[in-house]
């Protein structure tokens, strides 16, 4: 069975495909500081837990922390005697090359998204991704990351209200239940929820009229489908698209050994 690793981060996601469909799927905080022994140690308790009787014979890292791919690899070297893919690294392919500026790096998790997207939806996307940052991916007819927007994420905008000044208190972002807030909180809340969709919208519009063609909006991410309620933008809300990108990476690959 294959493990796929998708570390964030804020968090890192576990999740264990059969072959058919994700079985069993964890999530934990982020840290560079955990070690293989511990990963393996809480893994292997959440499996007995659920019962999942699984033997990973396979594994497939996206990081966007690089200092955490060490301990990962680690784990899946010496607790499952496999060694992992991992998105961004030479020894990893992808289905189609990204078309950028030469010598950029493209993040993993980008790169995830675009296939994954592209094997649902096809090709002419904007992959909307509601983490630590709100990405915009861009996504060719072939399948290619051409491109993006990288804007601060909902949380670490809030955090930065609170820190920046003194008088506005740390706040988690919810649906208002009306534009104009009569507190403090209410309109914090409202600032960011109604103008991250603004700023979804504007942003789309302008891809949009750059490529100058239809492009559907897939949306990703722990917050994506909150907004969703008040915007008709997305054409789909998918919560395991790096998950289901990850799978496709890995088969990619696998075929290209055997051929």
């Amino acid at each position: 069975m294959l493990l796929a690793i998708d570390c964030g981060n804020t968090n890192t996601v576990f999740s264990i495909w059969d072959g058919e469909r994700f079985i069993a799927t964890w999530r934990i905080a982020t840290d560079h500081k955990r070690t293989a022994d511990e990963y393996f140690v809480w893994l292997s308790s959440l499996m007995m837990m659920r019962k999942v009787e699984a033997t990973i014979t396979d594994a497939i890292i996206s990081s966007t922390v690089p200092r955490v791919v060490f301990n990962l690899r680690v784990l899946c070297n010496r607790y499952f005697e496999c060694r992992p893919l991992v998105v961004g690294k030479p020894e990893c392919a992808l289905p189609v090359l990204p078309r950028v500026d030469q010598g950029t790096t493209v993040g993993p998790d980008r790169l995830v998204n675009t296939v994954g997207a592209h094997d649902r939806h096809g090709g002419d996307l904007v992959v909307v991704d509601f983490g630590t940052a709100t990405t915009f991916d861009v996504v060719d007819s072939d399948g290619a990351y051409i491109g993006g927007v990288i804007a601060p994420g909902v949380n670490l905008s809030l955090e930065a209200l609170h820190m920046a000044a003194a008088a506005l208190p740390h706040v988690d972002i919810s649906r208002p239940a009306r534009a104009i807030g009569t507190n403090t909180v209410a309109c914090m809340q409202s600032g960011v929820y109604w103008g991250y969709i603004g700023l979804v919208e504007g942003i789309v519009r302008e891809v949009r009229r750059e490529r100058d063609r239809p492009m559907k909006v897939i949306a990703t991410g722990g917050l994506a489908s909150l907004f969703a309620q008040d915007t008709e933008l997305f054409y789909s809300v998918e919560d395991d698209l790096t998950m289901h990108g990850l799978v496709l990476i890995h088969r990619h690959n696998k075929e290209l050994e055997s051929a």
